[in-house]
């Protein structure tokens, strides 16, 4: 969809979380999947970096995908005002917000008594989940019939736990 389109069509309030897409936590959280299986070396303080490492990433990641779309609409000659702007921002959100769960996890994994290793995996679990998550919400806010949304969880699952097999193939 492009960003006239976008804009020429402001939902507001619950009219516009109606409509959101949810496709953008789905990546964040693949994102973050694969950022936790590709920190294996982290320093004296490994909760922390990975904490940093998991939203840095994100905002990162948020930040090339508003760039993307922003520029998409330079290229196709469209203005680009400041509510364009900050319309993407928040159609590109979830990416971020995506990344905070296995964050969130990863700061209070020392609470449940787990070790880096524990912690790892504690965060990939849950990253795994939100993006199952994203995806079957995705499903319904698209008006999904169950069988469909099964199928997107599953999808989603199945390419979580491909991640996982990575980590225990390539890490272990």
């Amino acid at each position: 969809m492009t960003i006239a389109r976008r804009t020429a069509r402001r939902p507001r309030g619950a009219e516009r979380r109606a409509h959101a897409d949810n496709t953008g936590g789905v990546y964040g959280s693949m994102l973050a999947a694969s950022v936790v299986v590709g920190a294996d070396h982290l320093g004296e303080l490994p909760r922390l970096e990975l904490v940093l490492l998991l939203l840095l990433t994100g905002v990162v990641f948020w930040m090339a995908h508003v760039h993307a779309q922003l520029f998409g609409a330079r290229l196709a000659q469209q203005s680009v005002d400041r509510r364009t702007v900050l319309h993407v921002c928040r159609e590109e959100w979830p990416i971020l917000k995506a990344a905070v769960p296995p964050a969130v996890a990863v700061a209070v994994s020392p609470l449940l008594g787990l070790g880096v290793p524990g912690t790892l995996w504690l965060a990939l679990a849950v990253a795994v989940a939100g993006q199952v998550g994203w995806s079957l919400a995705a499903a319904v806010r698209a008006g999904a019939s169950r069988r469909q949304m099964a199928l997107s969880a599953a999808v989603n699952l199945l390419l979580g736990l491909l991640i996982i097999l990575l980590k225990i193939v390539l890490k272990e």
